[in-house]
């Protein structure tokens, strides 16, 4: 069954405007009729469908692009398909919680630290030589002050 856009969005819950961004991104596909008038498949109810889940999760239109790659253009996934990509999400979610938690304690440390120095922050500026150069003390002077010994 084929579905004009303003079905597909309004089934959907989305403006047309995402539906046209969306197809732009290459997440979902239509074709045009004789009268050169979008067309989608209703299986792309489901592929809308999984998107927003994504999103939600706090994934990114490229990593939700690049696991619907894996799908044929007019298919939704199978429970089987969503079933991985859900499993290769998770551990990506699990990565990101635990980087966060890391973050979540460095920035504990920070607050205490009184350095005030953008460039020696380890949150703001990780792989900086400064921050461990500096590392407990406490930098009050601009960095265009530092000679070249700081």
């Amino acid at each position: 069954m084929e579905m004009t856009v303003g079905e597909v969005a309004k089934r959907a819950g989305v403006k047309v405007s995402t539906l046209h961004f969306y197809e732009q991104k290459g997440l979902i596909y239509s074709w045009r009729n004789q009268g050169n008038q979008r067309r989608y498949h209703r299986n792309v109810l489901r592929r809308i469908a999984v998107i927003k889940a994504a999103q939600m999760v706090g994934l990114t239109l490229e990593e939700i692009a690049g696991a619907l790659s894996e799908l044929p253009k007019h298919q939704a996934p199978s429970r089987q398909q969503w079933s991985q990509m859900a499993s290769n999400w998770n551990a990506m979610l699990e990565h990101r919680i635990q980087q966060l938690k890391a973050l979540q304690n460095d920035l504990g440390g920070c607050i205490g630290c009184g350095c005030l120095s953008m460039d020696s922050c380890a949150i703001y500026n990780p792989q900086d030589i400064r921050a461990q150069t500096f590392a407990d003390k406490t930098r009050l002077i601009a960095p265009e002050e530092w000679d070249d010994d700081t």
